[in-house]
């Protein structure tokens, strides 16, 4: 009896997966990459990137450049800034002055992103966590904006300038893509931040639009 429970619940965990994560592997074509996908716009290609750009600012976003740093719970003269930096398409709602921050290449390519399906997807958030709500859910939908591990000194992708959300709590995916996390914990729960994604994604929504 017990083993045929486990049978029971192995297929159906079979069946998920391939669900879920087939249409995503026929999305990948033999050869080179395509226009518009991950592979191709991020930091060292100025081309698509700058294409990224226009497209954020076309659709009323403003391209924040941020940069990640350790210990932000410390005063800010303790800040450890890291290696690189990141440029996020920010869209302010003007209704209620909300915000959310979509990482530049999350927001242009047209294949499918982790980060844009669990924008989508909406999963209930589970509330087994006594942190963050934000990151919490964040770590529930696969990502992590965690700057090394669960402890007290805390970490983001900073911009000094922006003294509302100077150090944004970004959730990223294992594929790079990346939306922040209360955008995404807000979004779960039918609330839009800034702007609703569903509209700007050039990845479409799988689901039926929200």
């Amino acid at each position: 009896m017990k083993r045929s429970l486990v049978a029971s619940m192995m297929m159906i965990f079979i069946a998920f997966a391939i669900a879920v994560f087939l249409p995503t592997a026929r999305s990948v074509q033999a050869g080179s990459p395509q226009a518009g996908s991950p592979q191709n716009v991020n930091q060292d290609d100025g081309s698509d990137l700058s294409k990224a750009e226009k497209y954020c600012v076309r659709h009323g976003g403003e391209v924040d450049v941020r940069e990640p740093y350790f210990n932000t719970n410390d005063i800010e003269q303790n800040w450890l800034q890291l290696s690189g930096s990141r440029e996020f398409c920010k869209f302010t709602s003007a209704e209620d002055g909300s915000r959310i921050h979509v990482e530049l290449s999350t927001l242009y390519t047209d294949q499918p992103s982790l980060a844009a399906l669990a924008y989508y997807a909406q999963v209930p958030y589970s509330g087994n966590c006594n942190g963050n709500p934000a990151s919490c859910y964040c770590s529930q939908l696969g990502g992590s904006d965690l700057f090394g591990g669960i402890n007290l000194n805390g970490g983001g992708w900073v911009q000094k300038s922006d003294p509302v959300d100077t150090v944004l709590e970004a959730c990223i995916f294992p594929d790079m893509s990346t939306i922040d996390s209360w955008g995404l914990t807000y979004h779960q729960a039918g609330i839009v931040r800034g702007r609703n994604l569903d509209k700007v994604l050039r990845y479409p929504n799988p689901y039926g639009a929200n």
